[in-house]
């Protein structure tokens, strides 16, 4: 395993015990800050099952505030470090530039840019969401309530990463290590998502090199 260099702002979390399943819609939940150690391990684990899992079912990049540009535009536009011009309906995102945080190289064109869940949407069916309803799993896939859960990276980090989890996939970058954990462990307990015996292994050794950062967070779950 890589050694983590990198110290991560501190961010939002709450871990207490899993309450009964309520509609993603719902109001959030009290907001509550642990450090991302207490995050990894306060997670249930579980075996994964990708039984069933297509990514269709996952309702994505949809237009809730209807302003004619999907949630991957919205993304896209909201975390350019430059902003692009963009046309009335968004069909059109010219110029602009990103920092992809996974690679810690700036991008110039959108195309190069691929929006994401942090928590790949097959991770999160394997550790959860094969039980949500349509209801919550649309939620999930388009979330810009935390800025976590869906992230704007490399193309080509996105392609390596694939749908793995933290046991078989860390950001090329080293220094991006603890902020990749921090997110993670965030965005798993927001949801209440589980991990499998090796994803929590994984993250007990990325959190040794950062035990006392802390994240926060409301959770929907």
């Amino acid at each position: 395993m890589r050694r983590l260099t990198a110290s991560y702002v501190t961010l939002v979390a709450a871990l207490t015990a899993l309450p009964p399943a309520v509609p993603a819609s719902a109001a959030p939940g009290p907001t509550v800050t642990v450090t991302v150690e207490k995050a990894v391990t306060s997670l249930p684990v579980a075996p994964e099952d990708r039984t069933g899992y297509d990514k269709t079912l996952f309702s994505h990049w949809t237009d809730d505030d209807q302003d004619g540009c999907t949630t991957r535009a919205d993304v896209l536009i909201q975390e350019a470090t430059t902003p692009p011009d963009v046309d009335a309906r968004c069909t059109a995102i010219v110029g602009g530039v990103w920092h992809s945080y996974f690679d810690k190289r700036d991008y110039t064109t959108a195309r190069s840019i691929d929006v994401t869940q942090l928590v790949p949407l097959a991770e999160s069916w394997d550790s959860g969401a094969s039980q949500w309803s349509a209801e919550e799993r649309q939620a999930y896939a388009n979330e810009m309530e935390d800025p976590r859960t869906l992230v704007a990276v490399a193309a080509t980090e996105v392609r390596a990463r694939g749908d793995k989890d933290p046991a078989q996939w860390e950001p090329w970058d080293d220094s991006a290590d603890c902020r990749y954990l921090a997110e993670w462990a965030a965005v798993k307990s927001r949801w209440g998502m589980s991990v499998d015996q090796a994803e929590l292994d994984a993250l007990i050794t990325m959190v040794a090199e950062c035990p006392t950062e802390q994240i926060t967070y409301s959770r929907v779950r």
